[in-house]
């Protein structure tokens, strides 16, 4: 079997073996102010759409934040009992999410500058394989700034 046909049939396999889990089902629907605010609400409902209480609905806020390197999406959970709940916490739930992804940075900058930095390959995120001798700056010495 060639190597296009051994993907091929990876990836068929795969497919063949997804299902829905049917316990887990949920009608979706946006609301809007069609400039900086959407709530997705994510009602739960059985196999055949009638609605499911015995489940909560959940609300989720969606942003775009502008940033130097263009726009960033912002998804986060909103803990909502009605819309109106869910639009009178979004500002917060924002200011939550942008917290959490500025402690993200933080953490993956510290990571970043605690590695020891191995002759020959090239740092994740510039390009290079990884693999010493192979790649952007094989043979050279990088150092973190």
């Amino acid at each position: 079997m060639s190597e296009r046909e051994a993907v091929t049939d990876q990836r068929s396999t795969s497919a063949a073996e997804i299902t829905v889990d049917v316990d887990n089902l949920h009608r979706e629907e946006v609301f809007t102010d069609l400039h900086a605010a959407s709530i997705r609400r994510l009602t739960p409902v059985k196999a055949d759409g009638s609605p499911d209480t015995s489940r909560d609905v959940m609300y989720i806020g969606e942003t775009n934040l502008m940033t130097q390197m263009g726009p960033l999406p912002v998804q986060f959970p909103i803990e909502a009992k009605s819309l109106d709940d869910a639009f009178n916490q979004f500002s917060e739930g924002v200011k939550g999410a942008v917290e959490r992804l500025n402690e993200r940075a933080k953490e993956m900058v510290r990571e970043e500058s605690s590695r020891i930095v191995v002759p020959g390959t090239a740092p994740p995120g510039l390009g290079g394989t990884g693999t010493p001798g192979i790649g952007p700056g094989a043979g050279k010495i990088l150092l973190d700034k």
